[in-house]
């Protein structure tokens, strides 16, 4: 599997508040948004993604035998870093209200195992083909839904950015999971608000069709997304499907 991952604060933004981390050996690849004041934002994050590494090396992901087992561990997990976030914001005042999106792609063989919370997200690439995986939990996406509104009024709504779940946000948590076929050749892209808000899906497919490593896809995406205005933290991890993941 060809790896590449990258974050940048965007031309906009006095710090980063948002993390990601791979775990190649587990194949298990975390993004998160932070939301808050201050540096709250950035505390959110972070504590989640150090919360999620912390239970993979706690319950090693070989013993996930079925997609029902994959999907209950990966809630229980989302469950006890809601609590962890919940906790560091009632115990210090500056932390008061901060959350976090989460989105955490587990590769096993031809399937990728999704879950997530908020409005980061997850793809799949095939063949000159951008399918978005995840469901942003959003204000606006939920007027989409329900026919108020039309997707391309969507993108330039004024609460565009307003997540309605969050890690963090409430004591109960409600996290989606979603199961998609890979293939060789695909390039799974996770993903904040940074990049799809700046980025039109036809130039992220264009760029996704280069051929080039993911490494460099990823510093590409990220330089696009600050040209187009950089307004918001940009975070990205792209992951290349080869013959000898499929096997394994």
């Amino acid at each position: 599997m060809d790896i590449g991952f990258r974050t940048d604060k965007g031309r906009m933004r006095s710090n980063n508040e948002d993390a990601c981390y791979v775990m190649p050996r587990d194949r298990v690849f975390v993004i998160a948004d932070g939301v808050g004041g201050s540096n709250s934002g950035e505390i959110a994050s972070r504590t989640a993604v150090t919360g999620i590494i912390d239970y993979v090396d706690r319950h090693p992901v070989d013993a996930l035998k079925t997609p029902g087992q994959i999907h209950q561990y990966f809630d229980t997990c989302v469950r006890e870093i809601n609590f962890r976030v919940l906790e560091n914001s009632r115990r210090f005042e500056q932390n008061r209200g901060m959350a976090t999106t989460v989105v955490i792609a587990f590769i096993r063989k031809n399937k990728m195992y999704v879950t997530n919370v908020g409005d980061s997200r997850a793809y799949v690439y095939r063949k000159g083909r951008l399918e978005q995986i995840t469901e942003d939990h959003t204000y606006v996406n939920s007027l989409v839904k329900a026919g108020v509104i039309t997707e391309k009024e969507a993108e330039s709504h004024e609460n565009k950015n307003m997540i309605t779940r969050a890690v963090g946000a409430e004591p109960k948590i409600e996290s989606d999971f979603f199961i998609a076929p890979v293939m060789k050749d695909d390039i799974i892209l996770l993903c904040t608000d940074g990049l799809y808000g700046e980025v039109k899906k036809n130039d992220i497919v264009s760029k996704l069709s280069e051929g080039k490593t993911m490494g460099d896809t990823c510093y590409d995406l990220i330089e696009m997304a600050n040209m187009n205005g950089g307004n918001d933290n940009i975070t990205i991890i792209c992951l290349k499907i080869t013959e000898d993941d499929l096997d394994e």
